[in-house]
């Protein structure tokens, strides 16, 4: 424990912790809030997250963990219902995580993940005078850039974003492109945006013996196996890797190869519960390759690691990325990864050291450098060496809590301090009869509420927050 110990209220509307990894609504930023929860509270600090209760036999409260709980908000229906419908909802989960905050101990910092968590944020910041640090996963706007109709997310989610930029805290950037889109997208101070980046647990995914993987998995030892493992949705771009490996399945190295995809609703892949399945399937057997095509179904956190150590290389060639873990978890485990020049990934992978990057809609492009590995497999465990001594060095999950950690202390401070100003000026003002009308304007200038009935919100200063400190 180095820090002074914190509490911290993790809010996450729709990701939960405790949920599987790999469904629709469940991904990166589960895995996200699970780990760094926990890397908190190893550093002594005690957590709340909040989150949507989408079951009805789920708990009030989980213990997840020493330090951590698992809090299950009344808001909407007590069942699954997609992200992209949740916003209505918002005004009953922040009155009721006022309540429970309320009767709680104070929280020193609220930390919002998502833009739908962001507007609780600004009421809890607003109504209980706490420090505000929002981490979006990803920008409407930039969503919009690249999805355009197919995105379902209400219209105003873009206007939100803006004013939660503006008037959180802090905002966390979890790579360079983040910021560069927080501030372009949503006009965030750059001087209150602080580069945190994800992580991966190193006690999870690390390197190990891939023939004794491959036979675990019952995978031919011979293969050149190609890994694509994550939600199967359209914007990840699996479509684009089946057709290149059909380009592949046409050059004249002549060493038998599978493509494994792994994700989806279930564990047995159905194309009913995941309708990118058939799509997909659709794709490779008019490429002609549906035989080298394997759909794994979904896997648990634990089983993940084998699938890593069991492929010659990771390919993940989304459309757009805010972060994107997998690469980081294929690295730990010593896969060279292959990924699109998009987002994090860019940040993440470096090109011709770690793998490669490739456009994120060029399979013949990819073809070639997967082709480059299966000629050359000696690079491939150079490149999954690098791999993993980048993420040992820059992306682990303690050094991420450690940044975040020194973030809430500072934005907890610097709130302090405003309040002890905003007392000592009051007590000026009205020894000067000057009035509390001064020090309301000072403390709460006129700004649009989130909602019809919401106040003015507390006015946030400015605070050199872009460098976060480094790793604990």
């Amino acid at each position: 424990m180095i820090e002074a110990p914190l509490r911290v209220a993790l809010i996450s509307e729709h990701a939960s912790p405790l949920a599987q990894q790999g469904g629709v609504d469940a991904g990166g930023q589960n895995v996200y809030v699970s780990h760094v929860a926990a890397a908190l509270a190893r550093r002594g600090h005690h957590v709340d997250v909040l989150t949507r209760r989408d079951q009805r036999a789920l708990p009030t409260a989980v213990d997840m963990r020493p330090g951590v709980r698992v809090l299950h908000i009344d808001a909407g229906p007590p069942e699954f219902v997609p992200k992209e419908q949740l916003l209505p909802y918002m005004r009953a989960f922040g009155s009721e995580a006022l309540r429970l905050m309320r009767r709680s101990l104070r929280y020193d910092v609220v930390h919002a993940n998502f833009f739908m968590s962001g507007v609780v944020g600004l009421r809890l910041q607003r109504q209980l005078n706490l420090p505000l640090v929002q981490t979006f996963h990803a920008l409407g706007a930039v969503r919009r850039l690249h999805q355009k109709e197919a995105d379902k997310f209400p219209a105003e989610r873009i206007d939100l974003e803006r004013r939660i930029a503006c008037e959180a805290d802090c905002v966390i950037a979890e790579c360079p492109q983040d910021a560069a889109d927080l501030v372009a997208h949503c006009g965030a101070p750059a001087d209150r945006i602080a580069q945190v980046p994800c992580g991966v647990d190193l006690e999870e995914f690390g390197p190990g013996d891939k023939l004794q993987a491959r036979r675990r998995l019952h995978l031919r030892e011979d293969e050149f196996i190609v890994l694509q493992l994550g939600r199967l949705v359209p914007r990840k771009g699996v479509d684009n890797v089946i057709r290149a490996v059909a380009h592949l399945h046409r050059m004249p190295e002549r060493r038998s190869w599978r493509l494994l995809v792994v994700g989806g609703e279930s564990t047995q892949p159905d194309e009913a519960r995941t309708p990118e399945i058939g799509r997909l399937r659709g794709i490779a057997r008019e490429a002609g390759i549906e035989d080298r095509v394997t759909f794994v179904g979904r896997r648990d956190r634990d089983q993940l690691r084998d699938y890593y150590l069991a492929a010659d290389v990771f390919v993940t060639t989304p459309w757009y990325e805010p972060f994107g873990i997998t690469p980081l978890e294929a690295m730990a485990c010593a896969t060279p990864v292959i990924g699109a020049a998009v987002g994090g990934i860019q940040h993440t992978v470096v090109d011709g050291l770690t793998g490669y990057l490739v456009p994120p809609e060029d399979p013949e492009l990819l073809a070639l450098r997967l082709d480059d590995l299966r000629r050359h497999p000696e690079i491939a465990r150079l490149m999954g060496r690098a791999g993993l001594q980048r993420v040992q060095r820059e992306f682990t999950w303690d050094g991420v809590a450690f940044k975040l950690a020194g973030v809430y202390a500072q934005v907890a401070a610097r709130r302090a301090m405003q309040g002890s100003s905003s007392i000592r000026l009051a007590s000026a003002a009205g020894q000067a009869g000057a009035g509390a009308a001064a020090v309301r304007h000072l403390a709460r200038p006129h700004l649009a509420a989130v909602g019809a009935t919401d106040a003015a919100h507390a006015e946030v200063v400015a605070m050199p927050l872009a460098n976060s400190g480094g790793q604990g």
